[in-house]
């Protein structure tokens, strides 16, 4: 799929570091802020919405991007583009990705969170 790291661990490290007692609130945010997000694009594609699902993919994307998910943020990008090709048929498809992926930047996560 791609090359990119489910976690880009040097971004987390100067993450942890700025934010030093708050970065696990940060983390438990981004988590919660990310289902919503996940069930916004859900909602969007039910609702045949190729303007919402861009504009939350979009969102969620950088999101993604700037708390070191970069393979999230990568397919973040392709169901953005979709989106706003009106090209909600392959959004199906990246939904699951998405959703599959995310469940794999949760667990490193909370790896990171007990070490």
């Amino acid at each position: 799929m791609t090359d990119k790291p489910h976690l880009d661990e040097e971004a987390l490290a100067e993450l942890r570091d700025v934010m030093e007692d708050e970065f696990e609130v940060l983390i438990q945010t981004y988590v919660a802020d990310s289902r919503d997000r996940i069930r916004g694009l859900q909602e969007a594609l039910r609702a045949d919405d190729s303007d919402a699902f861009a504009k939350t993919a979009h969102s969620f994307k950088g999101s993604c991007i700037n708390i070191g998910a970069p393979r999230l943020g990568e397919l973040c990008l392709k169901a953005e583009i979709a989106g706003k090709e009106s090209r909600l048929d392959d959004a199906s498809g990246l939904l699951d990705d998405i959703a599959r992926e995310f469940e794999q930047v949760i667990a490193g996560l909370d790896g990171l969170m007990v070490g």
